[in-house]
């Protein structure tokens, strides 16, 4: 999880935009990527990034390092996300493209076909994501995409670690469920 030094966070909770633009600078690529996990698309993703460094910066003066600046941030980013699938869901929904996902997965150099494997990986998992709950796609994302453990994941979500455990498990079961389904082998 990225995290930035106390007295960035102090400067920017006293004003400073400097300081700001550099939590927005460490922080943002993965806000969008977990907004995009589990908004699945990317008009959503980004008016939810938006919305969290605005209410980041409203609730900077609030923050009290009880917790890592990072757990704080990817919370904020995991309601804001959760409470714009809600929204989308009252007045109807689309889905991620392959476009806006592919974007999201780290790049790695491109060597003999990487690429290509890349792009269609990023496919199916956006294909696979969208199959399942908002709940269970947020877990898939903070652990597989951003690589969070489960303690991190806890603090993100405001859980206990066993309801982080059990509906990462139920978020693979579907996953797979949803593969033997369809008749995918190996999705990922």
């Amino acid at each position: 999880m990225r995290e930035i030094a106390k007295d960035i966070i102090e400067k920017a909770a006293d004003g400073d935009m400097a300081a700001f633009e550099e939590i927005y600078r460490t922080f943002s690529s993965s806000v969008y990527t977990i907004a995009l996990g589990v908004t699945r698309n990317r008009e959503d993703a980004e008016e939810a990034t938006q919305d969290v460094f605005v209410r980041a910066f409203r609730n900077l003066k609030g923050f009290r390092f009880g917790s890592s600046f990072g757990t704080w941030i990817y919370r904020i980013t995991m309601n804001v996300s959760l409470n714009t699938c809600r929204r989308r869901a009252r007045r109807g929904a689309g889905s991620v493209s392959y476009d806006d996902f592919k974007n999201v997965l780290p790049a790695a150099p491109d060597t003999a076909g990487k690429g290509a494997e890349r792009e269609d990986a990023a496919g199916r998992v956006a294909e696979l994501l969208k199959n399942i709950s908002p709940e269970h796609r947020s877990c898939i994302v903070l652990r597989e995409i951003e690589g969070l453990d489960y303690k991190e994941m806890a603090d993100v979500l405001a859980i206990p670690i066993n309801t982080v455990r059990s509906r990462l498990k139920r978020a693979r079961e579907a996953l797979m469920a949803y593969c033997r389904k369809e008749g995918i082998g190996h999705a990922l």
